[in-house]
């Protein structure tokens, strides 16, 4: 199941200056540059008359954004310089209230900017990209490292305990100066020019294994001019690879890769010479030897983060960016996931003699391998629980369950309604804007959906903001939700499988978090809180996909409108647990691969990316030959381009609050207004305002528990 959700980098240019990024030189140089090119003909010159300010997509041109980036930075800087040299005494207002005012045209146009990035690149975005990714770094140390503006934070921190400030304000306070603490603001001068370069080199190599990665996937598609080597398709799959095919101008047909090291696509296919031959391209897609090769990369970046962590006083990397995050220490975070691994692997065990056993009664004459997994299990599922994945796809078809399930849902939960706008401008034909209503029937937000797969896109699925909620500024969400679905064929329903199904509940319970926000500093607001918290809303709305009431609602066969047959219904709530320890034990080890990338020390050598993710795999016991990595290293994106490093195991920890929060749900009800009211008040509008672990504990009741995870995974008593 996919669950890359959201971008905790790109969430953070949505704030304010304090943490995004550009160059102190590079900034204040390009004042000129950007009075030359930037002008009111620029559609970001001037806030958005669209409602809720949404982007006028219509009137954004690819070249319109270097020149609105550059202004934006220029406009920043000389907004920080202001209250940097500000001869009034610094006070809450004069300091903390007006750095939250600052940056309002960059944080415009980079909010649009990485929405299209990220979901409809091409050759001029990339570019800037390329270009902006330096500049934006040095941008963030320009602010951070200001040495006046940090004294005057500085000074309204000492003394707030005497300001009387509400609780939230408080929280800002503290909030701030911590961040500008952890990005250096204490160093000597030369610590801080050292770490300015750091930062610079950091941000181009991320921006360049993006690109790489992009192309990289794009190249690892598998094509074929026989239409045998896909025995084991549907035909609407077939005709879907032929339209990928004809879109590359390529004979015969093509089948992209996700992100993913496993493939969808494998759990249909007969030919084992084509399975082999997909999975190989998935696992090599990034390390070919080519311009596309991320090795090199992915080194020198866990290289540069070694020496940046040990610049401002810590062993490693993740012991520096684990500092605001609820588990706090790298050995927290593997403790934890070291607790699980052993339940997870045994499971896996266990499941890896059933598929063996199923290969041996069939005569295959081969041990299962990664690239057998997901055909074989299939038939395992079936024969355990009579499930045929062809068989339950009709009954999902992607707007029936958009608007049947997710929105459903959210109405049953909070009372909230939709309406379909066709009148706000997007950025791809496939792209849907809805406006959503309060339960009182006034706004609360835009919402924008784009689901299906294309080559300019980014792999998984995440949700972001266009405009961030702030009452500071006057501002209602804008948010949407990313997804890779196969696209049909001209004519054909799009049929989701479970998986994808869960997929969107997910991703629209980040888009409910950024919805609900009810804050007034936008540094505070929505999803702008610690990565091992992020996926905790998301995780948690993932279960009404499977609560009966909904499920019900929604599972209808898109041409017939009847009800899923209780029988088919039982069979898919009976087989969750199925498989779990593939799954979960596929994520242990990207998370454990994770950590121990960024725990290096300084001291230690460059290292060689497939032998370090061997020896890596092998201390943490997770070296399963038949179960790889979600993510290998050289295509990890959430670790080396999406602010995920040191915290790919947020998922998990995440998970652990969700599967209790929803086991209170159970023990209190169930799907209740009252119930849903009481976890948007308490949880989902409060954002970062208070301690998360307080904010968890005060809604629950107590701490979290790992039993309900183990339980709803299936791997209670392994």
């Amino acid at each position: 199941m996919m669950k890359l959700h959201i971008d905790w980098v790109k969430r953070s240019i949505l704030t304010t200056g304090i943490s995004i990024a550009v160059c102190a030189a590079g900034a204040t140089a390009q004042t000129g540059t950007a009075a030359a090119g930037f002008g009111p003909s620029n559609p970001f010159y001037a806030p958005s008359t669209l409602p809720f300010q949404a982007p006028p997509f219509d009137r954004i041109k690819d070249s319109d954004y270097q020149p609105a980036i550059d202004a934006g930075m220029a406009q920043q800087i000389g907004e920080v310089e202001a209250i940097a040299n500000n001869p009034a005494p610094p006070t809450f207002e004069n300091t903390i209230v007006a750095l939250e005012r600052t940056g309002q045209l960059l944080t415009r146009v980079w909010a649009a900017f990485n929405c299209v990035t990220g979901a409809n690149t091409g050759d001029e975005l990339q570019k800037a990209q390329e270009y902006e990714a330096p500049r934006l770094a040095a941008h963030q140390d320009a602010i951070n490292l200001n040495a006046k503006l940090f004294a005057r934070m500085k000074a309204v921190y000492d003394q707030r305990a005497s300001l009387h400030l509400d609780s939230e304000a408080l929280r800002l306070v503290e909030y701030d100066y911590q961040q500008f603490v952890k990005a250096g603001a204490n160093l000597s001068e030369a610590d801080k020019a050292k770490l300015k370069k750091l930062n610079e080199e950091e941000a181009t190599l991320e921006n360049t294994f993006t690109n790489q990665l992009l192309a990289a996937t794009k190249a690892g598609a598998f094509s074929t001019t026989d239409v045998g080597a896909l025995a084991g398709l549907g035909d609407a799959q077939i005709a879907a690879a032929a339209q990928d095919a004809q879109a590359r101008k390529q004979q015969g047909w093509l089948l992209p890769l996700q992100n993913t090291t496993q493939q969808p696509v494998l759990a249909f296919l007969a030919g084992r010479a084509t399975r082999q031959a997909i999975f190989e391209s998935s696992w090599n897609r990034a390390e070919k030897g080519d311009t596309n090769d991320t090795r090199a990369t992915i080194a020198r970046l866990a290289e540069l983060r070694a020496a940046k962590a040990a610049l401002l006083g810590f062993p490693n990397y993740a012991a520096w960016t684990l500092t605001d995050q609820m588990a706090k220490t790298p050995e927290a975070a593997k403790h934890f996931l070291d607790a699980l691994a052993p339940a997870s692997t045994a499971r896996a065990a266990g499941e890896a003699k059933d598929i063996q056993a199923l290969i041996d009664a069939q005569h295959g004459g081969f041990t299962v391998e990664p690239w057998d997994w997901e055909f074989y299990s299939e038939q395992v599922r079936k024969a355990k629980y009579d499930l045929d994945q062809s068989e339950i796809k009709p009954y999902f078809e992607l707007n029936n369950v958009l608007e049947n399930g997710v929105f459903y849902a959210a109405h049953q939960l909070y009372g909230l309604t939709f309406k379909e706008r066709k009148d706000i401008p997007i950025y791809q034909q496939d792209v849907r804007v809805f406006e959503v209503y309060d339960a009182d029937g006034k706004p609360l937000a835009l919402w924008y959906c784009d689901y299906f797969k294309r080559d300019n896109k980014n792999g998984g699925a995440w949700m972001d903001s266009l405009v961030g909620q702030s009452k500071l500024l006057g501002q209602l969400p804008v948010v949407f939700n990313v997804a890779n679905f196969e696209k049909p064929a001209p004519g054909e329903p799009a049929l989701l499988s479970f998986d994808d199904v869960t997929t969107m509940f997910h991703e629209f319970g980040h888009g409910l978090h950024g919805m609900f926000a009810n804050t007034v500093y936008p540094s505070l607001s929505g999803t702008q809180v610690p990565r091992d918290f992020v996926e905790f809303p998301s995780q948690f709305n993932e279960h009404w996909a499977s609560y009966p009431a909904v499920f019900q609602h929604y599972a209808r066969h898109y041409k017939t409108g009847e009800a899923m047959p209780a029988a088919l219904a039982e069979k898919i709530a009976k087989s969750k647990t199925f498989n779990q320890g593939y799954l979960f034990t596929e994520i242990l080890a990207a998370s454990e691969l994770d950590l121990e990338w960024h725990m290096l020390p300084a001291s230690a050598p460059l290292q060689k990316p497939d032998v370090f993710e061997t020896e890596a795999l092998k201390r943490t016991h997770l070296d399963l030959g038949y179960v790889p990595p979600r993510y290998r290293s050289s295509y990890f994106m959430h670790i080396w381009a999406n602010g995920y490093a040191a915290g790919y195991y947020a998922y998990s920890w995440s998970e652990m609050l969700d599967d209790d929060a929803f086991q209170w749900f159970l023990d209190h009800g169930g799907m209740t207004r009252a119930n849903g009211d009481r976890f948007r008040r308490m949880v989902l509008s409060r954002g970062n305002t208070e301690d998360l672990e307080k904010m968890y504990d005060t809604w629950l009741g107590g701490q979290p528990s790992i039993e309900p995870m183990l339980k709803f995974r299936g791997l209670k008593g392994e």
